[in-house]
């Protein structure tokens, strides 16, 4: 009754007259401990116990233990990788298992929030036990004061500016919801309550957030039927006890999940990418939905360009979509998607949602996963991370690829810029003249991109207080600069939210 690539027999335990058989990679890693009993001189399989997986499984059955009336059936990848037990008890009336409750070890102590006073990075370059340079730390909240239980890790980031109130707040991505947090007061952050994901979807590695007209839209990856929420943020101004449990304003089905949303605020129009698991998923590239009314979404076309992606279906793993007005005269004026499309960058003309137009794509050496990226303020280059490269040795540092797009039909690299550190980089976006780079293990970099082709860091908040800077996918998530206050909101998966004040105009010598 097991899979075929379940690893069925995986552990083994006695159970009476019984043998309990672990299989933890049934049903796409979520696991089974099968139950065999004796009929004469053969063994039939009774019963297949299972237990509510977490999206990306929890290998249920890894190791299996019994005694007398008592199972339990080992899942280290329950609760997001930390590990549960899930303990099963015999019918005393019908002899079959039944769930009998869960156990896990005692939680670590979690980090402790930092509130009150902002803590300067000092002349060690320390910052309240993190690592730093010319990076202060203003606030730090955890993942348990965000709402985060056991396991749950924080993701994307993004904010809101109340135009009306003026109060600013952070939209953080949890694996099963979102969290918003009131930083209008930056050194003493409220958290106002949480969005879970919407109803019939799966917790899940991956959300995305962007905001257009006071409205938060949301998406999630390898949720199943998670669709875009969208939620209307000037609720935010009539509240009073905190924090509450928010209901969507609006939802939008007719994707199923989706690995990333990008809005164009000038246009009104939003993508989203990475489309799968049902629904219209555009060939995983973009699925462009009309949202100048928030609440009365709308389908308004597919593009994807089949020269890029793995699969050759133009896949595209983020976006940035504008209203071009950079050096290239052909275009200005147009809506143009920068695609970060896996296996290179892809250039498209989405004006006419009907029939939109393939630019052109661009590649670069040792490419390995082309992630995410963002346009300098003036539209003239665009900054692309590649997330894989640093893990599979290509970049002997963290390595962003600097593309000239001065003609849009013929975007060249003008600049591979090293990092400081071997991690893997995230995302990254720029503000001005800087560039902020959440890089995973090594934290927030800041980078002065003033001469786009002659980068230099300038400043890093190492949000990980513990072990090396390396290649991997743990620590800092993101991060949104574009706070009017200044200040970088910064997510890190199991540490929490940062709020870090960059000192700019500091001299930093390459």
């Amino acid at each position: 009754g097991s899979d075929q690539h379940g690893m069925f027999g995986s552990a083994l335990a006695r159970a009476g007259s019984e043998l309990l058989v672990g299989a933890p990679f049934t049903g796409g890693a979520a696991g089974a401990m099968h139950v065999w009993r004796l009929d004469g001189s053969v063994w039939k399989e009774a019963e297949a116990l299972t237990t509510p997986g977490q999206g990306m499984g929890v290998g249920l059955g890894a190791a299996v233990s019994a005694e007398g009336r008592i199972a339990i059936a080992g899942a280290p990848m329950g609760d997001f990788f930390e590990g549960v037990g899930y303990v099963y008890a015999r019918d005393a009336a019908t002899g079959e298992w039944r769930p009998d409750g869960r156990i896990h070890e005692k939680a670590s102590p979690a980090l402790t929030a930092v509130t009150g006073n902002e803590v300067r990075c000092d002349s060690a370059g320390k910052a309240g036990g993190f690592a730093c340079r010319e990076a202060d730390l203003v606030s730090f909240v955890p993942v348990s004061a965000l709402g985060g239980k056991r396991g749950i890790m924080l993701n994307d980031i993004w904010g809101w500016s109340d135009p009306e109130t003026g109060r600013e707040y952070a939209l953080v991505g949890r694996l099963d919801g979102m969290a918003i947090v009131d930083v209008t007061n930056p050194a003493q952050p409220v958290y106002m309550g949480e969005l879970p994901l919407h109803e019939g979807a799966s917790p899940n590695m991956w959300r995305d957030i962007k905001v257009y007209r006071n409205h938060a839209f949301i998406v999630a990856d390898g949720a199943g039927p998670h669709g875009v929420q969208v939620l209307d943020l000037t609720q935010l101004r009539s509240l009073t006890n905190t924090p509450v449990t928010f209901t969507e304003t609006a939802h939008y089905d007719r994707i199923a999940s989706a690995h990333n949303i990008v809005i164009d605020t000038t246009s009104g129009f939003a993508y989203t990418v990475g489309n799968s698991m049902g629904g219209e998923t555009c060939g995983g590239a973009l699925h462009m939905i009309d949202i100048r009314d928030p609440k009365k979404p709308a389908f308004a076309g597919c593009f994807a360009d089949p020269a890029t992606g793995n699969a050759r279906t133009g896949y595209t793993h983020d976006s940035q979509c504008v209203v071009y007005h950079g050096p290239d005269a052909q275009y200005r004026g147009r809506q143009i998607c920068f695609n970060s499309s896996e296996t290179a960058v892809g250039i498209a003309d989405v004006t006419d949602k009907r029939n939109p137009k393939r630019i052109s794509s661009a590649s670069y050496p040792n490419v390995a996963y082309a992630h995410q990226g963002w346009l300098s303020d003036d539209h003239r280059f665009f900054f692309l991370n590649d997330e894989g490269d640093e893990i599979s040795g290509t970049a002997k540092s963290t390595r962003t690829l600097v593309f000239d797009v001065a003609d849009l039909d013929d975007p060249v690299v003008a600049k591979e810029f090293f990092g400081t550190t071997p991690a893997s980089d995230h995302n990254l976006y720029v503000r001005d003249r800087y560039m902020y780079q959440s890089n995973y293990v090594a934290g927030l970099r800041i980078i002065d991109v003033q001469d786009p082709t002659n980068p230099v860091e300038v400043g890093f908040f190492d949000t990980v207080p513990f072990g090396k800077d390396q290649a991997g996918f743990a620590g800092s998530w993101s991060n949104y600069p574009y706070f009017r206050n200044g200040l970088v909101a910064v997510t890190s998966m199991r540490e929490g939210l940062f709020l870090i004040r960059f000192r700019k105009g500091a001299t930093i010598v390459p």
